[in-house]
């Protein structure tokens, strides 16, 4: 991902838009084409979205909250995911989740005021067997508990 230095052009967001108009289904690649160059979904891209796909606003809302990947807001410099799934819930994975969110006075979704590191939740990381089970950036980290967890958000500058 390569978020833009600046805003999105009128211009930019139309070319990326129309440039999938024409293929079957082409809400998923315009959206993912957006976040990859924007890091998120940009809010001025909803009325060209709208407009060329013939659909309403509740629908691409709908869409782009449906799928977590998606983002409304630029996420910090890392992004830390914690599985919810019930493999890791079972084995104390919602505390632990509870303690880190409010250790960093955040909210799912939420950033570090530094900008730091975003808190996300994700539905399975395939660790079943090493729950609980987090993800940072790209890293996928089994059997975390409070200190590891600690650690990773500490490397990460939060």
């Amino acid at each position: 991902m390569q978020p833009a230095a600046s805003p999105p052009s009128d211009e930019e967001l139309h070319a990326l838009v129309t440039a999938h108009a024409g293929r079957e289904g082409p809400l998923l690649p315009i959206l993912h084409d957006l976040q990859d160059r924007f890091g998120h979904i940009p809010e001025a891209a909803h009325g060209p979205i709208c407009d060329v796909l013939n659909i309403t606003g509740a629908e691409l809302h709908g869409v782009i909250t449906f799928y977590h990947d998606f983002r409304q807001a630029p996420a910090g410099r890392h992004v830390l995911r914690l599985c919810r799934a019930e493999s890791c819930q079972a084995v104390g994975g919602a505390a632990l989740a509870e303690t880190l969110l409010a250790r960093l006075g955040l909210d799912w979704h939420g950033t570090t005021v530094n900008g730091a590191v975003t808190i996300e939740p994700v539905y399975c990381l395939g660790l079943c067997a090493c729950a609980p089970a987090a993800m940072i950036d790209d890293r996928v980290i089994g059997r975390v508990d409070g200190a590891r967890l600690d650690r990773v958000v500490a490397e990460a500058g939060a």
